[in-house]
């Protein structure tokens, strides 16, 4: 049995630096690594979650586009937040407009810090590709 394995990267410095991809396929199923607001300088939208939120899921769309997937075909979520009271009435809405009527399995938690200064929020996913698009 022959297992397709391709990878994903922004190319951007952290991932050198770290030492990881941004998303790994193995088979049918893809692994995300946490997403998080930025462009090629760093981070986006410093202490403004609302900002963090839309540019993390735009790096998500990225991913799923690499790919061939859709939202639909994400199964799980993990939704990482700076204070967690404050984040996550923003961070739930936004959650619930990305994937509309279709809901993955999520979990979400408070973290004191994130990697970069003025991370508010770090998203990772699991997809599987042979699900309906």
């Amino acid at each position: 049995m022959t297992t397709i394995s391709d990878t994903f990267d922004h190319d951007v410095p952290w991932e050198a630096v770290y030492g990881y991809s941004q998303a790994h396929r193995v088979g049918d199923t893809v692994y995300v690594s946490g997403q998080l607001s930025h462009d090629d300088r760093g981070l986006v939208g410093e202490g403004d979650v609302e900002k963090q939120l839309e540019v993390t899921f735009a790096q998500l769309d990225k991913i799923l586009e690499h790919f061939g997937a859709t939202r639909r075909q994400i199964i799980e979520t993990t939704v990482i937040l700076t204070d967690l009271r404050e984040n996550f009435g923003p961070a739930a809405a936004a959650h619930s407009a990305y994937f509309g009527d279709h809901r993955p399995t999520s979990t979400t938690f408070g973290v004191v810090e994130l990697a970069l200064p003025g991370q508010i929020v770090e998203i990772g996913a699991v997809v599987l590709l042979d699900l309906p698009r």
